[in-house]
C-alpha cells in the first residue's frame, strides 16, 4: 500500500476478497502510508487493519522487503493502491521506500507486478512514468477510470473491484482492456 489514503478503504476490501479466495497475502506499506494519520483512519489502524486481514506483520522497512525475493516469498505483488509518485520511482528505478524495494525485490526473478493506480494527476506529468511502466515486461495495471473527468480531468482511479480479475490476468500474462475508461457525464 502507498499513500492513497482516500482509496484505502478499497484496498482493504478487495484484500480481503484476495484473502477468502485463498491468497496468502504478505502486507507491505510505504512509509507514508505507515506513518501518516488521516481522516481515512489513523496510522495505526490501518497498519492494525491489514495485519488482521493477512494474518501477518505488515513489513515497514526497506531492509524487511530486500528478502523478498531472495527467499521467493511471492508469485505476484499487488500494489493497492499505488500513487503516482510510487509509479515515477519504479519507472525510474529509483528504490527509497519499502513499496519499491519490495518490487524490485520481487521483480528479481521475473514474476508479475500488479499496480492499482490512484492519483490525481496521473494524466499530466505523471503519464509519462505510467506509459513507461506500460512498455515494461512484468507489469500489468488493474483498469482505471477517470473518476471525475470534468473537474479533475489528470485523475485516474483504480477500478478496485477489477484487483481479483487483474490478478489472475496477470499470472496468465495478460493485461486487462480497456486499461482507462471514463463514464458518462
Amino acid at each position: 500500500m502507498t499513500g492513497s489514503f482516500c482509496t484505502f478503504q478499497k484496498s482493504f476490501e478487495q484484500a480481503e476478497i484476495l484473502a477468502e479466495y485463498g491468497a496468502e497475502l504478505i502486507p507491505i506499506m510505504s512509509e507514508n502510508a505507515a506513518s501518516i494519520s488521516t481522516r481515512f483512519g489513523t496510522a495505526l489502524e490501518n497498519i492494525e487493519k491489514l495485519r488482521n486481514i493477512s494474518g501477518r506483520d505488515v513489513i515497514l522497512s526497506i531492509a524487511d522487503a530486500e528478502s523478498i525475493g531472495p527467499k521467493d516469498m511471492t508469485d505476484i505483488m499487488v500494489v493497492a493502491p499505488c500513487t503516482s509518485n510510487t509509479a515515477a520511482k519504479l519507472a525510474s528505478a529509483v528504490t527509497d521506500t519499502t513499496v519499491t524495494m519490495a518490487v524490485k525485490s520481487h521483480l528479481r526473478r521475473g514474476k508479475p507486478v500488479v499496480l492499482a493506480i490512484a492519483s490525481n494527476d496521473s494524466l499530466m506529468g505523471s503519464a509519462k512514468n505510467l506509459g513507461e511502466l506500460f512498455n515494461r515486461k512484468n507489469y500489468f495495471f488493474v483498469p482505471m477510470i477517470q473518476d471525475d473527468w470534468i473537474n479533475k480531468p489528470a485523475s485516474l482511479v483504480t477500478e478496485f473491484s477489477m484487483i481479483p480479475q487483474a490478478v489472475e490476468a496477470a499470472l496468465n500474462g495478460v493485461q486487462l482492456r480497456p486499461i482507462i475508461y471514463h463514464s458518462r457525464p
